[in-house]
């Protein structure tokens, strides 16, 4: 190797270092702004509740007390889509704690389904974020929109992909989620379950039509992002895809580059394969074309 490579290989090495200590990985489970060069990951569900900030309406639907909420709607005293500090209506409440009889409730009394709270949350994306599949069913039946973006660009699927519940995911895909919608650090729902090392979600992304070379606003597809951290099957399955392997982040550094810099031997070998295999598949293509079309001039001649 040229002493110029050996010099350029050093640099981009001490690039990609530096890359990766700016943006440590986190804990999947941890649900903090995620490390992996995003700040804007759907944050920790439900909400803190201090009862001197509650209205009645609103403390009971927090807690369940489907007979006091019942009395004071049909005391007229509150207004069905009261709101108490943080914007927050009494759906809201019940959603974040599942309180689906109460949901349904106060969609009985025509309260505002797509309102959102001081984080732009809907009532909705509060079922989802806490894991309350009914309520989020619920709502998505009396046509809530999946689509609302929070503050930070995350929709409902964003919250259900870092979650566990496949049939949820189903469910908003099925009422018209946007299964490409990028948050405000672009990542699509796809990259985010990437980070979540959620192997059951990202096959179940995958299958529904989830694009493969999406990136984040960093230029990071979901296999660099696989390959930021140690990683696992997730880079076996994104690989059965029609990964493009000639991306680049903003560094300009490749998949195979991530590989390679990290020391994942076996998954540099394995992609080394997969580009190999695809060029191979290309140029094969490429000459049956060529093939075809001298076939075709050659029927034409005789034609003629």
């Amino acid at each position: 190797m040229s002493l110029e490579r050996s010099y350029e290989m050093v640099k981009k090495s001490k690039l990609f270092t530096f890359w990766r200590r700016k943006d440590e990985p986190h804990s999947p489970s941890s649900h903090l702004p995620i490390g992996r060069a995003s700040t804007h990951h759907p944050t920790q569900p439900g909400y803190n509740l201090r009862d001197k900030d509650l209205k009645k309406l609103h403390k009971a639907a927090s807690v369940g007390d489907l007979k006091k909420v019942k009395e004071y709607l049909q005391l007229k005293k509150y207004d069905v889509n009261i709101r108490d500090r943080e914007y927050r209506t009494p759906l809201h409440l019940a959603c974040a704690n599942g309180y689906s009889n109460i949901v349904s409730l106060l969609i009985e009394k025509q309260c505002k389904i797509n309102v959102c709270d001081s984080e732009n949350r809907s009532p909705l994306t509060k079922a989802v974020q806490c894991a309350k599949e009914d309520c989020a069913t619920i709502l998505l039946g009396h046509g809530a929109d999946p689509n609302l973006a929070d503050l930070d660009g995350n929709t409902a699927l964003h919250y259900a992909v870092c979650g566990q519940s496949v049939s949820l995911v189903e469910k908003l895909l099925e009422h018209k989620a946007n299964l490409e919608h990028q948050n405000k650090d672009g990542y699509t729902p796809l990259l985010l379950a990437i980070t979540e090392n959620n192997a059951k979600m990202v096959e179940y992304l995958l299958k529904r039509g989830a694009d493969v070379n999406a990136s984040d606003k960093n230029q990071r597809t979901a296999l660099m992002i696989a390959l930021t951290d140690e990683p696992t099957n997730l880079v076996s399955l994104l690989l059965q895809q029609e990964v493009d392997l000639s991306r680049q982040d903003i560094y300009g550094f490749t998949a195979e580059e991530y590989a390679s810099f990290n020391g994942f031997t076996v998954y540099h070998q394995l992609i080394a394969s997969y580009g190999k295999k695809k060029k191979v598949e290309q140029t094969s293509n490429s000459e049956d074309t060529t093939l075809g079309t001298a076939f075709e001039r050659e029927e034409l001649k005789e034609d003629i």
